[in-house]
């Protein structure tokens, strides 16, 4: 029988184990190589003589750790970047640009950062590599609401669907549809460029349309959904009235949906997730 001080010991291994699993450095290591002039991701490998430009775009606590080990591996061979950080999350890069931003509540900050990355994505092309780092948090410091709404509307709306009890793939999809880029959004405006998508999920079940609200992933639900789910829990009246017209609008086809599962952005679109909860368990085994 083991001692307790041996059994202290294991203990610590096993956690220690599992913290080096979800670590951000770790998990790029391990699922992302540079080989011979060729990104392998998993088993996906990428020719990079074949892109003419590779930029970098991203969210969430550890995605300044995840550019820092992008910028590692392929250095001057990035063109450019953007990611958004919470506030004291920042790491010293070189080529990507970092810009802190609030979480859990979005801000201001947070906004300008996306449409950094907005600006960025649209200078984009079919020659071109596009990198997206998400990681927990990424929700929050990816806001860019809708032309014609305000964060404080997004805030709003948010907060009258937790108040009256909706579920969290609810909130989601209203929040993909008052959203310039999530949803599948992103992947949008990426196409048609090669877009990798390198996930951190802090999900359980790793759902893509839910880590981040599901920026490089399809999304199955409409605004018409999102009208239902205000009125079955009798909050339309209760949303901003910019967010309710928005909906209305978007329900009689007068706004662009978000992108679905056939949708020709996820043409050259990989999601690929290199933490999670399930790794980090077995990582402690």
């Amino acid at each position: 029988m083991k001692s307790l001080a041996d059994l202290r010991r294991d203990a610590i291994a096993i956690f220690h184990a599992g913290l080096r699993a979800a670590d951000p450095a770790e998990a790029m290591a391990r699922h992302v190589r540079l080989e011979r002039g060729h990104l392998r991701v998993n088993g996906a490998k990428y020719d990079l003589s074949a892109f003419e430009d590779i930029y970098v775009v991203g969210a969430g606590k550890a995605a300044a750790r995840m550019a820092q080990a992008v910028e590692r591996l392929l250095g001057e061979r990035l063109t450019a970047g953007v990611v958004n950080v919470k506030y004291g999350h920042a790491a010293p890069l070189r080529i990507v640009s970092v810009h802190e931003a609030g979480h859990p509540v979005p801000d201001d900050a947070g906004v300008r950062g996306t449409e950094a990355m907005i600006d960025l994505l649209r200078r984009t092309g079919e020659k071109d590599l596009v990198l997206c780092l998400l990681s927990g948090g990424g929700s929050a410091l990816l806001p860019c609401p809708a032309e014609g709404l305000s964060l404080q509307d997004k805030q709003e709306t948010t907060q009258a669907l937790l108040a009256c009890g909706a579920t969290i793939r609810e909130i989601n999809a209203v929040r993909k549809h008052i959203s310039r880029i999530k949803g599948g959004r992103l992947a949008r405006l990426t196409s048609p460029s090669t877009l990798v998508s390198l996930i951190l999920s802090d999900v359980i079940g790793d759902d893509l349309g839910s880590i981040a609200s599901g920026p490089t992933a399809a999304d199955a639900s409409t605004f018409a959904d999102c009208l239902g789910i205000l009125k079955r829990y009798g909050v339309a009246d209760r949303v901003p009235p910019a967010v309710r017209a928005h909906l209305e609008q978007g329900a009689r086809g007068n706004k662009e949906e978000t992108p679905k599962a056939h949708d020709p952005a996820f043409a050259r679109t990989h999601n690929v997730i290199i933490g999670s909860n399930i790794q980090s368990l077995q990582g402690a085994k």
